[in-house]
């Protein structure tokens, strides 16, 4: 592959990293070519954070050595980094909204003159961008840049101080389909033309076989696994990413290959079981969030609502589960008024899964046993004689539970701020799915969480709907809804804007969409009519 003398090589050899008696990093050696896309793949947990943590300076090695451009280099600090030409772009965003792409590259620089002169400032800044492979206005406010806009910023930040090894964490998180191919090409291309090296933190397999070259498998801190991408497959890769024993459960294997799981047919006729009419809800600050819904879903059917982040999902969710008081319209179960209380949710048969569980419907202090019984510790059989709680009948459930729905270590009596991510999500499924569903509304259920967890967790979602629940799933991660639902939607900017079969949709369409730039609402009927073309 063609280089030049600015694309840097980096090798790591036998890093170590502990942390107190947990070893985080165990004997990791990498090599990362010149010019060339390097892949880092692993569960949570598995060491990535703490590998490029060493690199950029935020958390020296215990053990092992760096090398840069063939010679071995110390990195105790971000500067050390920097000076080497090694940068970062993280997975959320680190910029100044308030302020112009202009000032927030000159902010990047660190040291400013305490008199800015902007006017040979700005000549520089333009003959820089005039050089970079794409541009933004220096004098557009970060404020009005789309999320891709944001991105790409971050890039020529990192363009823009001289570095020549860029590590990207998990880059497309925030992104369109199209906002993704196009950072992650336009990364390809500086790559290939040799004027960077890019080590590239990606959950998405799509990615890894569409943009990188050679990719490195990381488990439990150890290095299973490096290889050109192309002498690869994705189901050797999830393979070292989970280990040998577990990939022989089907439907972890299933979720690898992104393949939709085998389901029940949606009855056409079925139930409405959840509407939304012409419903709006305010933020926090009283702006308009959520404008003029309207959606259904049927019993034994999933709908998917797709969307990038903060265009209204959080604050729909809120309102369907009563945390959130709406503006207008009406939202119905099977037929009759709903307004979303605790005592008419169970009545009706209406179960959560709100994003980041442990924060939204855990109470982390308490015990694994006591969460179970948020949803009716003041009703029979928990509750007898008046107020108090039968805690031997509370105890009792949650063992059941915790066994039927995997949750470890099954310990009832242990404080649930204390598992881990799948396993809290495990426990809050068991509270809402232990008994039976009519609607399901389900937000972001597997975010951050590691790659046995989010099988199960699919696996779960789907029985649901297979038993004859109406699954309401809103994801920022398209490839999930793909994969579950019967139906997508598109929400931006507080509308919902687009609806077509999940059998039949087209990636670029729901991206377009996405990004607020569809041309007209499709597909969205009133909530009082059948969508038949969309079922049928």
């Amino acid at each position: 592959m063609p280089t030049s003398s600015h694309a840097l090589g980096v090798e790591i050899h036998n890093a170590g990293k502990s942390f107190g008696a947990f070893r985080a990093l165990d004997n990791v050696s990498i090599k990362v070519r010149a010019g060339t896309v390097h892949a880092l793949l692993g569960e949570n947990g598995a060491g990535k954070s703490t590998l490029v943590k060493g690199l950029v300076g935020y958390g020296v090695l215990d053990e092992g050595q760096i090398s840069a451009g063939n010679r071995e280099v110390h990195i105790t600090s971000p500067r050390d980094a920097q000076g080497l030409g090694i940068g970062m772009v993280y997975q959320h965003f680190t910029l100044a909204s308030g302020l112009s792409v202009e000032e927030n590259l000159l902010l990047a620089r660190g040291r400013l003159p305490w008199k800015i002169d902007w006017k040979t400032e700005r000549a520089a800044l333009d003959m820089f961008m005039r050089g970079m492979p794409f541009r933004l206005p220096l004098d557009a406010p970060v404020s009005g840049l789309a999320a891709g806009e944001k991105q790409k910023l971050e890039i020529l930040k990192q363009l823009y101080l001289k570095q020549r090894f860029l590590i990207l964490d998990e880059p497309t998180s925030v992104l369109t389909p199209q906002e993704a191919d196009e950072v992650l090409g336009l990364m390809r291309d500086l790559t290939t033309r040799g004027e960077l090296t890019v080590l590239m933190i990606t959950h998405k397999f799509r990615e890894v076989m569409a943009y990188a070259d050679d990719v490195t498998v990381l488990r439990k801190g150890r290095q299973v696994g490096t290889s050109a991408v192309s002498e690869t497959s994705r189901d050797a890769l999830a393979a070292l990413m989970m280990g040998a024993d577990e990939t022989r459960d089907t439907a972890v294997m299933e979720a690898v290959n992104a393949e939709r799981v085998a389901r029940k047919p949606v009855n056409a006729a079925g139930q409405i079981r959840l509407a939304i009419s012409m419903l709006s809800v305010d933020d926090d600050r009283g702006h308009a969030a959520v404008r003029h819904a309207s959606l259904q879903v049927r019993a034994g059917e999933i709908l998917g609502i797709a969307g990038v982040s903060g265009n209204g999902q959080k604050e729909l969710v809120e309102a369907l589960v009563g945390q959130r008081r709406t503006k207008a319209g009406k939202m119905e179960i099977a037929g009759s008024a709903y307004r979303a209380t605790r005592e008419e949710m169970p009545q009706r048969r209406v179960f959560a899964i709100p994003e980041e569980p442990l924060k939204n419907a855990c109470v982390a202090s308490m015990s694994v046993a006591q969460n179970l019984a948020l949803r009716d510790f003041d009703r029979p059989p928990l509750r007898r004689g008046g107020w108090r709680l039968d805690r031997h009948a509370m105890r009792n459930r949650a063992t059941q539970l915790i066994g039927e729905f995997n949750v470890r270590p099954p310990l009832p009596e242990r404080a649930i701020g204390t598992l881990s991510g799948g396993n809290v999500q495990r426990a809050v499924l068991a509270r809402e799915l232990g008994q039976p569903v009519d609607v399901l509304i389900v937000a972001n259920p597997v975010f951050g969480l590691d790659f046995a967890s989010v099988a199960d967790i699919h696996a779960r979602i789907m029985a649901a709907r297979d038993a004859g629940a109406a699954v309401l799933l809103v994801s920022e991660d398209l490839d999930e809804l793909l994969e579950l639902a019967d139906r997508i939607t598109v929400i931006a900017e507080g509308e919902l804007v687009y609806e077509t079969s999940a059998a039949n949709a087209d990636r670029a369409t729901l991206g377009r969409y996405m990004a607020g730039h569809g041309d007209t609402v499709t597909h969205n009927a009133p909530a009082t009519e059948p969508l038949k073309e969309v079922i049928e």
